[in-house]
């Protein structure tokens, strides 16, 4: 019950304006992770970047299991199995940035497509969770079933042979 889990990976694609630009994130999201992408819409208006509330600006994609531990994989590759101790937070998740989808295996850069960056973002947890996300007889997770900074950063370091600075 102590072992370290991924929950889930979120794969995000801030585009910053609906229409062309953002199908065209929505395509390189499904051919990278296998899976339909749904959109993120602003949540205040910014006058200064056009943006409106409401209006939909980027993509994401929530993968899990098997897929999530594949694209990590891939991913952790492209940035050369090297995070930042500051990119853990303290609740064990991690999160980091790829500046160019054409780094992902299979993708090539296209002029009329341009480039994309993505944020992806790493869930760790530890079994047992249930129970503080369950409806019926919701307990208080134990202090030792939560996952810190420290234990998610030997989890990527001996799983996935991470150098963390």
């Amino acid at each position: 019950m102590q072992n370290v889990v991924i929950d889930k990976v979120v794969v995000h694609m801030g585009v910053g304006e609906a229409g062309e630009k953002l199908v065209k994130a929505e395509d390189i999201m499904k051919a990278i992770t296998g899976q339909q992408s749904v959109r993120s819409f602003a949540k205040r208006t910014q006058p200064a970047f056009g943006i409106r509330k409401g209006q939909p600006i980027g993509c994401k994609v929530t993968l899990r299991g098997e897929n999530a531990t594949a694209f990590i994989g891939t991913a952790l590759d492209i940035i050369e199995r090297t995070l930042m101790a500051r990119q853990f937070d303290i609740n064990g998740n991690v999160s980091f940035g790829i500046e160019e989808h054409t780094d992902f295996p299979g993708q090539s850069y296209d002029p009329m497509i341009g480039i994309y960056g993505m944020d992806i973002t790493v869930v760790l947890e530890r079994p047992g969770v249930r129970i503080a996300r369950r409806s019926i007889e919701r307990r208080k997770l134990p202090a030792a079933q939560r996952v810190r900074r420290d234990d998610a950063i030997r989890f990527m370091q001996e799983s996935y042979n991470v150098e963390v600075q």
